[in-house]
Order: structure tokens, then C-alpha cells, then sequence
């Protein structure tokens, strides 16, 4: 079952004097419970490719279809509702609320679409037993290591059940051992969920534990490769 799909997307961005192609037609779809990373290096049109599949930027050409809905075609407050239904996001810098615990931050996009407490409850532990910090339930962001504050932003992120996970660079500031803590926790999540993770990165160690490696290069896929 193809959860997303991108057909012939293009973002130009227009400097005062030239034309800048950060993504070139680039078509991509990718299945349900799938575990793929973008690569490339700096510059190479990975984070704005997955902004725009985020919803959070727009392409100049083609279509970005999830489950059948267009987001080229929203509007910004129906794009806005769409990302809070339907895509979870990980970022490099964890985007953690400060003053929530981390039952809390967890807990957060839930509140937003109002589930039930005990439902709520029962979810959060779930997640945080997953990502091994039920003992950290209550700490805030401050009281916990960045590998910790990661796996909550995981939590988070799976919390609602999104159709896929957007993980932009989410090992850049983690040691190695982290690292592979989060990349593990991640997996195992991916194959008790079937949830579909689509990571933007350079960090060879993501790449490794990838099934999937999609290069892009000045904009275009250059290689599109599926491990056995």
C-alpha cells in the first residue's frame, strides 16, 4: 500500500540573478512500513525535498500525494490541520516544549486532537516504555541526556499514529552510542508498527541501518537502492 507519492516535483528558488533548481524532478513513492533515508550531500536538495513532503514548503511543479491527497492542492490552514493528523516530524534539534514533562511533550499532539484521558494515558506509557524512559516520565527536557530528549521527540512523533515519520537529520547532535540506541529504538518501532520513517541525512551510521537509500545530487535521484 503506497502511503506517499511524488510525481515530477520541482523547487526553483529565484535569487536576484539566477534560477536555483534545490529540487529537480524528482518522483518517488514510498509503501507502508517502509524505513528510508535521503542522502546526499549539503546542498543536495534533501531538506527541502522533505519539507515539501511535510507539507511545510511548497514545490513549484508536481504533485506530492499521501494517501491520495494532494498537498500541493491545500490550503494553509487545511495543510496545517492535514500535518496534525497525518505526518509526525523529527528534527535534529529535538523541538521539545521546555516546560512539559516528557509524558507531557508525548502527550501533546494528542491533546491537540482531543483524545480521550485514558486513552491518552495508556498511548504515552505504551511509547515511552518503547523508547525505554517510563522511569523518565516526568523529567523535563533540561533533566534529560540529548539522546533521551530524542527518543521523547520519537514518542511524540508516533504518538497519534501519523501515516509516516519525517526525521530530518535526528542523529546530527547525538554520540555514537546514542546514536545507535535511537536507530535501534526507531527499527523496532518501524517493524511492531509498521510505521513508515523517512529520514533526510548524511550520517553514514542512518544509512547503514537503512533498507532503503535514496542519493540525490544537485536536486535529482541519482540512485534509488533497496537492500534485501
Amino acid at each position: 500500500m503506497k502511503v506517499l507519492e511524488l510525481k515530477n516535483v520541482h523547487k526553483v528558488y529565484n535569487t536576484t540573478q539566477v534560477e536555483v533548481h534545490a529540487v529537480n524532478s524528482v518522483t518517488l513513492d514510498f509503501d507502508q512500513g517502509e524505513f528510508a533515508a535521503i542522502v546526499g550531500p549539503s546542498g543536495s536538495g534533501k531538506t527541502t525535498l522533505l519539507n515539501m513532503i511535510g507539507g511545510l514548503d511548497k514545490p513549484s511543479q508536481g504533485q506530492i500525494l499521501v494517501n491520495g491527497t494532494d498537498l500541493t492542492r491545500l490550503k494553509s490552514s487545511e495543510l496545517i490541520d492535514f500535518r496534525l493528523y497525518n505526518i509526525g516530524f523529527v528534527f535534529q534539534s529535538y523541538n521539545l516544549i521546555p516546560v512539559l514533562t516528557a509524558k507531557e511533550n508525548v502527550e501533546f499532539i494528542m491533546n491537540l486532537q482531543k483524545w480521550p484521558r485514558e486513552k491518552r494515558d495508556r498511548r504515552t506509557r505504551e511509547l515511552l516504555e518503547a523508547v525505554g524512559l517510563a522511569d523518565r516520565m516526568n523529567s523535563r527536557p533540561a533533566q534529560m541526556s540529548g539522546g533521551q530528549q530524542q527518543r521523547v521527540a520519537v514518542a511524540r512523533a508516533l504518538a497519534s499514529k501519523p501515516k509516516f515519520i519525517l526525521a530530518d537529520e535526528p542523529t546530527a547532535n547525538l554520540d555514537t552510542r546514542s546514536t545507535e540506541n535511537l536507530l535501534d529504538i526507531m527499527e523496532t518501532l518501524n517493524k511492531n508498527e509498521n510505521m513508515t520513517f523517512i529520514f533526510a541525512t548524511h550520517d553514514p551510521r542512518v544509512m547503514k541501518k537503512a533498507h532503503r537509500v535514496i542519493t540525490l545530487e544537485d536536486g535529482k535521484v541519482i540512485e534509488d537502492r533497496k537492500k534485501q
